[in-house]
């Protein structure tokens, strides 16, 4: 049985911190503590936050593994006592069904469902953004409820438009932009979540919550 916290080194300026091996909001929650509190370090660069994992990456020269390594170990023993911050909420309007979502009648025959029971599952639900990763600005969302659960394209599409809604498992994500994607398709928003331009570029960020919202056409 493997012991959790873990922390191990990634290369010759990171560490590797796993907290669990669970698809879990809660330990998703202590990551995000986690990373809030090693991103203030001296000498920390950057810090990625995973599903049950932070990737702490530092300068060498401005702080040493070994003591990096034991303030880590230090916040995690009093991370239980860190107040957890409280996230922001976003609402994405989401037009479901149609061209606009594709696979929506899928996921309702595969759950013994209809259609509007999908989307009001989809939109009563508030998601918790896991992580950003796959392409710049797609968060993975979670947990979708197992009513609505689905399983992933067994080909996936060489294009699925920007802003795409889908559903693979019990996460719900969205496509910032225009990519290949194996996810099912059951809405579309227009709200943007990448922009190069902009600091930072993307809307959401780890620890954020989701509301879906049911728009117009």
């Amino acid at each position: 049985m493997t012991e959790f916290p873990k922390i191990r080194v990634m290369g010759d300026a990171a560490l590797w911190v796993e907290l669990g091996d669970a698809l879990d909001a809660d330990l998703n929650a202590r990551v995000h503590t986690l990373a809030r509190r090693v991103e203030t370090r001296r000498g920390v660069s950057a810090v990625v936050p995973g599903y049950a994992s932070l990737l702490v990456e530092y300068e060498p020269t401005m702080c040493d593994y070994d003591a990096l390594r034991q303030e880590i170990a230090d916040l995690l023993r009093r991370a239980d006592n860190i107040a957890p911050q409280t996230p922001r909420q976003i609402e994405i309007p989401t037009r479901y069904g149609g061209a606009d979502g594709p696979d929506l009648e899928f996921v309702a025959r595969h759950n013994g469902i209809t259609p509007d029971q999908v989307i009001e599952i989809h939109t009563r639900t508030v998601y918790q953004v896991f992580m950003l990763g796959f392409a710049p600005g797609f968060p993975y969302l979670g947990s979708v409820d197992e009513k609505i659960a689905a399983p992933r394209l067994e080909t996936p599409r060489p294009r699925v438009a920007a802003g795409s809604v889908g559903i693979a498992g019990r996460q719900t994500g969205i496509y910032p932009r225009v990519s290949p994607g194996g996810w099912r398709i059951i809405g579309r928003t227009d709200v943007q979540l990448f922009d190069p331009m902009q600091e930072p570029p993307t809307l959401l960020r780890a620890g954020d919550r989701v509301k879906f919202i049911v728009s117009a056409r």
